[in-house]
Parts: structure tokens; C-alpha cells; sequence
């Protein structure tokens, strides 16, 4: 079944994980930390920088008829308060490139990555980034704005948030197992199990933080996604409504949103309160900062069901994706509903995919997000895009290339491109 006339059906990359040799940019530099965290660099990546025609042009052969992709802050601005025309130039190519080939540009000023002067300047808890931001986006508006249509400012600008909760769970758990290990007399069994990797643990991070304070003129750098103070949280959003504004006022046509990472949230008995704080941390908590936007980014894979004690476990015998989280298409339409419950603007799903090496998998899971978007659109929800993710099987940060996303398969030998079923799959819904 198709979707209805002007729904927008494509697929989504970040610069980072396709382009390749984004040189100037943060994590760029941690990949190539002798202490890293990276599995691998990210090298050449997809080479989609110079491979973009094609990779449009295969996309729009699809049927699909939209593509968000990323403008990477740290090629236009390599330097503090120094442009770079010839990197304009390029990604006005790439949107040329998708009008010429019948697809909607979605164009997102800042997927995760940053440049590295931004984090010796304090990163995403100064508050100077909200003005370097803010003139970052407005050149960029002044140079494209009128090739441009729809804009993501941040993408997930919750996920500093969640990943500071995530280190802080992580820290509490290091402690209580190190003082459990002492308290047993830190016998051979301990140091193996706790001690020894613990405690190498934190001489690494040591190492790291010398090796960063060369790099970055600090011990612990504030990237995007190194982990947000509450106040960092807020910062981000300001620093999204500061785009917005700026970027409106250049081009007031500029339909423009910011996209938030959002579980189904579940609760199973006696998990009610610690559900409704998950909820309000991951999406309620923004709503005054993006109500007046033009559009919400949604951007779901799973969902997340809390009992008494917090955040559950997948259900045994739960089928996992790649990312060991559970194959659950149906949160799609659950995500949707409640957020339109609370912020009745349009919607575009800006992510929505399925981390797997089973492409039977994945069209499965394109099935059943898809049945659920139109089942809210049948309902009057005014969702106005689905953007999967991703293109192509990429550079998954952390975890190198070893996740595969994507409707296209990547051979990085030679950087031939095979599309999967899923591509014509997801295709063959278009309106």
C-alpha cells in the first residue's frame, strides 16, 4: 500500500559515518587517540563526499523520494571564524543534486559531530556555543537558504543527556564493584572478575584524559555525545532555538525542527513513576523549546519497559538487533501517538531502521513501521515524512563498521554499492 500524495519517503546518513576524512572534526580525533574508545577510524568511510551523485541517483531509482543527510560543521567552519567556500559549494552540489533526481533535500546542521576548536573552547557545556552555533547555521542559511527546504538543527539533542545518565549508571556500578571487591579481601578470583579490569580500567582513563588535555586543552572534553551535564541539556536546546530564530529571520520560508532519540516507553506493574520519569527526561522536559518549531524529528528503533527497580531487560527469549536491543517494530506507532498527544506539530520520522545482517529482518521491520505510520496518518496524525536509516551500511561511531544499518551494502575494498531488498521494499511504498 502506498503512502498518500506529498509524504515524504527516504532515507538518512550523517556526514561522519558516510562521507569520509572529516579531519577537523572531534571525532575524528578520538578515533586516533592511542588511547581511543573507537573500534576502528573511520577512514574513508562510504566515500559518499564524492560519491553523492550516485548514491542519490540509486535512491530516487528506488522510488524513494526524499534524503536527509548532514552539512558537517567542522569542513565549513575548520577553524575558529574561518569559512570555507569551496565546502559550501559541495553540499549546495548535493542538494542541486537531489532536486535534479526528483528528491526532497532534508538537510541536518549538526549530527553529533563538531569541530575540534569548538571543544577546546568548552564544548556543549560553554555558553559560547550557543553563539557559535548560531553563526555557524545563520552562514550557512546566508549561503543556502534558498536551496534549502526543511532543517534539522541538532539531531537527537537529547542524546548528551542520555549518555551522561548512562555513564553516571556505569560509575555507580564501577564503585560498588570495587568496594564489594575490597571488602572480600581483593582475592585472585576479584582481581580477575573486578579488581584487575577495573582497575585498568580507570589507569586507561587516566592515560586518555593526558592524551585529550594535548589534544583538546582538556582533561575531559565535552563532545556532543560524551555524556551532558543538566545544564549541558539545556544549553543545547537554547542553542536550537537561537538556530531557528537566526536561520527564520535570513529565510523566513525555512521549514525547520529538531529531532529527539525517543523510546516506547513502557511500565509494567509497579513501574509506573520510574516510566513517567523516563519519559519526561527523554521527551516531555523539551516541549517548551520546540513547540514553535515547524516540524518534530522523531527518531525511534525500540522501546524501553521500566518495573520498580528502573529499565528492564529485553524478555528472554527477545530477538536482539546488532545493537542488543530488541527487534520492536510496533514503537514506531506508539512513539508517534504520544508524542502527538503532547506536541500536536507536524512529524517527520527523521530515523527509523533496524541494525541486523538479515535483510529479510529488516524488510520485516519496514513492514511494520510502516503499517503503524499509516495507521496514524488514517487517524488524522499529521506525519509528513519516514526517513530510514540508513542509506547504506556505515560507520556506526564507537563501534566501527562492523553494524549494518543499511538498505544498500557497502563493500569498503572497492566502495561498491549493492542494494539490498529493502531499498525496493521501502521503495515501493512511495506515494
Amino acid at each position: 500500500m502506498s503512502l498518500p500524495k506529498g509524504f515524504m519517503l527516504g532515507s538518512a546518513t550523517a556526514a561522519h559515518q558516510v562521507e569520509g576524512n572529516n579531519i577537523h572534526s572531534d571525532d575524528w580525533a578520538m578515533e586516533h587517540m592511542k588511547y581511543t574508545t573507537f573500534a576502528e577510524p573511520s577512514g574513508d568511510a562510504c566515500d559518499h563526499y564524492n560519491r553523492y551523485e550516485d548514491d542519490i541517483r540509486m535512491l530516487a531509482q528506488a522510488g524513494l523520494n526524499a534524503y536527509r543527510f548532514s552539512i558537517e560543521w567542522a569542513r565549513i567552519e575548520p577553524e575558529k571564524g574561518q569559512f570555507d567556500e569551496k565546502e559550501i559549494e559541495h553540499y549546495r552540489s548535493v542538494i542541486r543534486c537531489c532536486k535534479e533526481n526528483g528528491v526532497t533535500p532534508i538537510v541536518t546542521m549538526m549530527h553529533f559531530t563538531s569541530p575540534v576548536w569548538l571543544i577546546r573552547e568548552g564544548g556543549w557545556e560553554a555558553e559560547s556555543t550557543i553563539e557559535y552555533f548560531r553563526r555557524y547555521c545563520v552562514y550557512v542559511a546566508e549561503k543556502l537558504g534558498d536551496e534549502m527546504e526543511y532543517v534539522v538543527t541538532i539531531n537527537e539533542a537529547n542524546m548528551g543527556l542520555q549518555v551522561g545518565e548512562l555513564i553516571k549508571r556505569f560509575m555507580k556500578q564501577m564503585m560498588a564493584a570495587k568496594a564489594a571487591a575490597q571488602q572480600n579481601g581483593n582475592t585472585q578470583e576479584s582481581n580477575v572478575q573486578v579488581g584487575l579490569n577495573l582497575d585498568a580500567m580507570m589507569e586507561r582513563q587516566k592515560l586518555a584524559a593526558a592524551e585529550n588535555m594535548e589534544i583538546f586543552g582538556t582533561p575531559t572534553p565535552k563532545g556532543f555525545t560524551t555524556g551532558l551535564s543538566e545544564e549541558g541539556d539545556r544549553l543545547v536546546m537554547r542553542a536550537h532555538e537561537a538556530a531557528r530564530d537566526a536561520m527564520k529571520e535570513k529565510c523566513p520560508h525555512l521549514k525547520i525542527g529538531v529531532s529527539l532519540s525517543v523510546h516506547d516507553i513502557q511500565a509494567v506493574p509497579g513501574g509506573e513513576e520510574n516510566a513517567a520519569h523516563a519519559w519526561d527526561e527523554e521527551f516531555s522536559h523539551y516541549v517548551p523549546y520546540i513547540r514553535n518549531d515547524d516540524f518534530f524529528g522523531l527518531q525511534n528503533y525500540t522501546r524501553a519497559r521500566y518495573d520498580a527497580e528502573g529499565v528492564m531487560a529485553a524478555p528472554e527469549g527477545a530477538e536482539l538487533t546488532q545493537m542488543d536491543y530488541e527487534y520492536y517494530p510496533e514503537a514506531l506507532e506508539h512513539v508517534i501517538r504520544r508524542v502527538h498527544a503532547e506536541l500536536p506539530i507536524d512529524i517527520i520520522v527523521t530515523e527509523n531502521g533496524i541494525g541486523t545482517p538479515d535483510d529479510e529482518r529488516r524488510c520485516a521491520f519496514i513492514r511494520t513501521a510502516l503499517d503503524g505510520v499509516q495507521n496514524c496518518l488514517a487517524d488524522g496524525i499529521p506525519v509528513r515524512g519516514y526517513m530510514h536509516w540508513s542509506l547504506m551500511d556505515n560507520f556506526e561511531w564507537q563501534k566501527g563498521f562492523s553494524m549494518t544499518f543499511g538498505l544498500v551494502a557497502v563493500d569498503r575494498s572497492t566502495q561498491k554499492r549493492t542494494p539490498k531488498p529493502s531499498l525496493a521494499l521501502l521503495g515501493s511504498y512511495a506515494p
